[in-house]
């Protein structure tokens, strides 16, 4: 179901936003909106956002992105067009019902940590909660969770002054989950990061949405942010969608010049994940199994090893053929002994990963599910072919279009 519905919503910015409506409607260019004293923030946009999905809106400076996301807590007034939430159209809420949207439904992360310096980390993180008029007592027990929630069970008592960049943000972050919101909204939450801390908070901030499955709407410019954490993406451009898609849809199928150069040079092997590669395990052994019969079973399929795996597929580790040749001279009556413990990975797993692990593995690698049962395998044969196949073709890749033209950031007043 959608928890967020984007209909034709439209922000004219300027003295006269009808007038530039008007000139949107008649064909007239961004460029001419602009010299007539107004300036086109979004245009027409539409698309949903699914209860616990995380949707990354991207683009260039200029682009639309942080205005549409102002516009969906109603920063920015729209012009025109509707904003659903849980099918109530919040662009009719008054002051009172806004308000109170914000403070218990709809949470923001900003770019800027914009914590309190003469405040406790877990009175930083109380804040909304003394908002909401949440007892003391209750609003630390709440912002203690959200702290541990974020990995930072332990520094409560400190101040901002004494955190690092990484841990001011988780901080910020926590403020917003602690009033337990349906939605979290995160302009560029993680730009001002130095580029490792900015990869651990994205590697982090996957872990924490596995758990607390919130509705995220985030901004960012950096597609390679965008890859890494979105469920699916909505690229922008001059106000304008011009593709949504998952990130695999985005960069094996872009919609036009403008998407394709905007991710012609992206590594696959970070994109790509065990799914793309994923193949039957046409063959597998079973504890019980004789040596004999999982030579038969390896000899049918010129196979130099199989998975071993219990009756529900639980995965128990590998039988190489050497191995089971050498329990048949034992006199072995089971290959169990002879199980090799097995590396494995999720289906999510990117393909740089799993060229790692099949470089020190020599035999099929499995994919498991959360419950570790075998949902197929990957071969160093299928990764290489994947690659080859979606990498793209530098020399009939498109010309580059010129950027388009950085606006201030505007907000208007709720």
């Amino acid at each position: 179901m959608a928890k967020i519905r984007i209909e034709k919503l439209t922000k004219i910015f300027g003295p006269r936003p009808k007038e530039g409506l008007r000139m949107l409607d008649a064909g007239k260019s961004n460029a001419e909106i602009r010299e007539a004293g107004h300036a086109v923030g979004i245009s027409d946009v539409s698309f949903e956002v699914e209860q616990g999905e995380f949707v990354v809106v991207m683009g260039l400076s200029g682009s639309g992105k942080s205005t549409l996301i102002r516009c969906l807590n109603r920063l920015n007034e729209p012009s025109r067009g509707h904003i659903y939430i849980d099918d109530e159209d919040i662009t009719t809420y008054d002051h009172d019902q806004l308000l109170k949207l914000r403070q218990h439904k709809i949470s923001m992360v900003f770019q800027h940590f914009a914590l309190f310096p003469h405040r406790t980390v877990v009175d930083n993180a109380a804040y909304g909660l003394e908002i909401q008029g949440i007892e003391p007592e209750e609003r630390r027990r709440r912002a203690n969770e959200a702290l541990e929630l974020v990995g930072l069970k332990g520094w409560s008592d400190s101040y901002p002054s004494q955190l690092s960049g990484g841990m001011q943000q988780r901080v910020g972050l926590a403020r917003a989950l602690a009033v337990e919101p349906d939605i979290l909204l995160m302009d560029e939450a993680f730009s001002a990061l130095d580029p490792l801390i900015r990869r651990d908070m994205q590697h982090e901030m996957m872990l924490l949405q596995q758990r607390v499955k919130k509705t995220i709407v985030f901004i960012t410019h950096d597609l390679d942010e965008a890859l890494q954490v979105g469920d699916r993406i909505v690229l922008m451009k001059d106000g304008r969608v011009v593709q949504i898609g998952t990130p695999e849809d985005i960069l094996k199928n872009p919609a036009s010049a403008y998407v394709e150069r905007f991710v012609e040079n992206v590594d696959m092997s970070r994109v790509l994940t065990a799914q793309a590669v994923l193949q039957r395990a046409r063959v597998l052994a079973f504890p019980g199994d004789g040596p004999r019969t999982a030579l038969r079973k390896m000899n049918d399929d010129n196979y130099a090893s199989l998975l071993v795996v219990e009756r529900d597929y639980t995965l128990r580790g590998t039988i190489s053929v050497e191995a089971a040749s050498k329990a048949v001279q034992d006199g072995l009556k089971t290959i169990e002994p002879l199980i090799e413990e097995t590396p494995s990975i999720p289906i999510n797993e990117p393909l740089m990963s799993i060229i790692g692990i099949l470089s020190e593995w020599r035999w099929l690698l499995p994919v498991v599910d959360e419950n570790n049962k075998v949902l197929g395998v990957v071969t160093r044969a299928a990764v290489l072919t994947a690659l080859a196949e979606n990498t793209p073709d530098k020399t009939t890749s498109a010309e580059p279009e010129s950027e388009p033209e950085s606006e201030p950031e505007r907000s208007d007043a709720a």
